[in-house]
């Protein structure tokens, strides 16, 4: 059975970020991806662009989401593989790839976690599912980045699914592009197009519950992207759910492009040029952790003398049973901060969690559950595990000022 010092399950940018910042310490690291590619929901689920997480203090625009991700963007950028917030996918996984391999990263596509082998308050070994069948990996010290929190998961560490008083999640959402669009004449009829929606929204002629049409524009010319299907009163960690939710995207998906076509411009040559190979999941599980992050904490820009990043993305739910969406947007010059405490499990002696699974409520979720803030989450973890490492300590007795000492130095922003 091979051994390392950590093991980051997950490779969307949260767990890439943890694997790059524990690497570049010294570790020796594992990372493990369900599919061929790292980006996670970027790349697998299509979600993009990625949301602003930036404000302005006397003129100045201050951005959150620095180190790992700051370099991430610049070299999307350098590329031409950006369009101001909007990314080419395949550019991001080939960029991922290399920075991994550049930093000595161990790399296990195509393995899928299913079980978790625990004594007392440490994990000794992940078992995961691959095309050579059944494989162990033993390490001193985990990460969880799967976004299902399925290691704390399956290691009984505490969990809540969706918000608290139901557990319904925010809704799940199957992204899709159309290509050779005249995006000019589209955006002209946009207003027609929305407000015969509306419509047909009211008589009960759609099963998208969506209230209204998201598009954005790609940074190639005549692609639309559409994060506009909405799936309700599922389960994200249900495998029957998940599938029918699947089925009901791809439904929808269908659905809104046939009425697009009939009640906006520039669609006459248009054509279904994409659906994401996996239905976008905006909320699942959560650990329940050292700390829970707040809808409170957040609107009331608590900086906690842990912070190990800053957010200030609006909190932005949409409705879990149906249409709407809600947002609380922070006024300008103010933020929040992250706790470090938020990415331990309780009673967990060598786990930490990164990404939207981290221990929450559901509303300060819908927050920091943004690609640039999750980057900044996997930092801070690989960062962190890293000095359990060097000190053979449990990952809540870690130095945190030295942690918030490396980060600062390598280029992050966590408020202090």
């Amino acid at each position: 059975m091979e051994k390392y010092d950590v093991i980051v399950i997950g490779g969307g940018l949260s767990g890439v970020a943890a694997a790059i910042a524990a690497a570049r310490e010294g570790c020796r690291v594992l990372i493990i991806e369900k599919g061929n590619a790292f980006g996670g929901a970027a790349v697998n689920s299509l979600v993009n662009p990625f949301m602003p997480n930036s404000t302005k203090v006397n003129g100045k625009i201050i951005e959150f989401s620095q180190g790992i991700f700051a370099f991430i963007w610049d070299k999307l950028k350098e590329r031409q593989a950006m369009n101001e917030l909007s990314f080419l996918e395949e550019e991001l996984k080939f960029l991922l790839n290399e920075m991994l391999c550049k930093a000595n990263v161990d790399i296990l596509f195509h393995a899928y976690l299913f079980a978790v082998d625990k004594d007392g308050r440490k994990i000794k070994s992940i078992t995961v599912a691959t095309k050579s069948g059944v494989i162990c990996f033993e390490a001193d010290y985990f990460i969880d980045a799967t976004g299902d929190a399925m290691v704390a998961y399956l290691s009984g560490y505490p969990t809540l699914t969706g918000r608290e008083k139901d557990n319904l999640c925010q809704p799940m959402t199957l992204c899709f592009r159309l290509g050779n669009v005249d995006v000019h004449r589209f955006f002209a009829s946009k207003p027609r197009l929305d407000m015969e929606y509306k419509k047909a929204l009211e008589r009960g002629e759609l099963i998208n519950p969506r209230e209204n049409i998201l598009v954005f524009l790609t940074p190639i010319d005549n692609v639309l992207h559409f994060n506009t299907t909405r799936v309700v009163k599922l389960d994200p960690t249900n495998a029957k759910d998940i599938t029918k939710a699947e089925i009901i995207a791809r439904r929808q998906v269908f659905e809104i492009y046939e009425f697009m076509k009939k009640h906006a411009d520039g669609l006459e040559n248009s054509f279904l040029s994409a659906t994401a190979s996996e239905i976008g999941v905006r909320e699942s599980r959560k650990i329940i952790g050292e700390y829970v992050l707040t809808q409170d904490d957040c609107k009331n820009c608590v900086k906690f003398a842990d912070a190990i990043a800053a957010c200030n993305y609006d909190i932005d739910i949409h409705n879990p049973e149906g249409s709407g969406t809600s947002h609380y947007y922070f006024p300008e010059g103010e933020f929040y901060t992250i706790p470090y405490r938020s990415l331990i499990p309780k009673d967990a002696d060598n786990l930490l969690v990164a990404g939207r699974c981290i221990s929450s409520d559901h509303e300060a979720q819908a927050s920091y559950r943004i690609m640039p803030t999750v980057c900044t989450i996997g930092e801070a973890a690989g960062t962190a595990i890293s000095l359990a490492v060097k000190n053979k300590t449990i990952v809540k007795n870690i130095n945190v000022k030295e942690l918030q000492k490396r980060l600062k130095e390598n280029g992050a922003f966590i408020g202090l």
